[in-house]
């Protein structure tokens, strides 16, 4: 029984600083003094150096100036910086979704606020505020005095969505074929050419982005706010990786991107029929 407090008080303390890792700002200290205590909130494993440096941790990055002498990031993290209380949640939200997507976020596994907070250089607070959002989304799941463990998802699941997608976004697409001017269309192509780049380069989480960008395009163009908000939902859901299924392949990128391109050729040519065929193996091939 001691030796079971004993854990559970370990669990509790602080980590200790190491080398390179980001200063707290005295600001964030002061809200990291009234919001931090964790009630045991431990990860189940430490996250090793390599683990959250690679894009996904560093993507959304927050903004600051220079940082002060001696204020250093953790390896491979950016410099936290020191902003608005507001905008930290967001942020913080915002590089969490594309750790998720690029797979630094790790299906199965719990991690704690703290010990993620520390990486990013601020309080725990709106990191735990950022994963209870993500828990809302369903892309994590709260662990009693533990911490937040990210949902592992099925194939199954996967096609589910894409069904739902394709329910929703094929009969808007197909109605704009035939209603938006071809020089609407070739606005667009710079996304199209943006999936494409990320793809080329092999980045899942600039690529996940890049997606959903060109799709919000083309559904925006039917006016429906409502209509974005809830493809928008899906098309991210989808983007979510797989418990056990094999990281997206370079060439599934190069592929996927292809058939936005294409999409966006017989959109301008105003060609129904080739739509109709592009949009529905866009969805078939994405649930597969």
């Amino acid at each position: 029984m001691e030796q079971g407090r004993a854990r559970e008080r370990a669990a509790d303390r602080p980590l200790p600083p190491h080398d390179g890792a980001a200063r707290v700002p005295e600001q964030a200290r002061g809200e990291q003094a009234r919001g931090e205590h964790t009630h045991g909130e431990f990860t189940r494993r430490e996250p090793s150096h390599g683990e959250f440096t690679r894009r996904g941790l560093t993507h959304g990055e927050l903004t600051r100036g220079e940082p002060s002498q001696g204020e250093r990031a953790a390896p491979g993290l950016a410099t936290p910086r020191t902003v608005q209380r507001h905008s930290v949640r967001g942020q913080i939200l915002q590089a969490l979704r594309t750790a998720l997507v690029g797979g630094e976020l790790v299906p199965g596994e719990v991690y704690s606020a703290p010990v993620l907070a520390e990486r990013f250089g601020v309080s725990a607070t709106p990191v735990r505020e950022a994963m209870q959002q993500l828990a809302i989304e369903g892309a994590v799941e709260v662990v009693p005095n533990r911490g937040f463990r990210v949902v592992e998802r099925t194939p199954r699941e996967l096609a589910e969505l894409a069904e739902v997608r394709a329910l929703i976004e094929i009969p808007i697409m197909l109605r704009l074929a035939r209603t938006v001017p071809a020089a609407r269309w070739a606005e667009l192509r710079p996304l199209a050419e943006a999936t494409g780049a990320a793809a080329a380069r092999g980045d899942r989480a600039h690529y996940a982005e890049a997606d959903r960008a060109f799709h919000r395009a083309v559904l925006s163009l039917a006016g429906n706010e409502q209509l974005l908000t809830v493809a928008d939902d899906l098309h991210r859901r989808s983007q979510w990786p797989l418990v056990s299924g094999p990281v997206t392949r370079h060439g599934d990128l190069v592929a996927d991107a292809a058939e936005h391109t294409a999409l966006l050729d017989a959109l301008i040519a105003q060609d129904v029929t080739v739509v109709q065929s592009l949009v529905r193996e866009h969805f078939t091939g994405s649930a597969e």
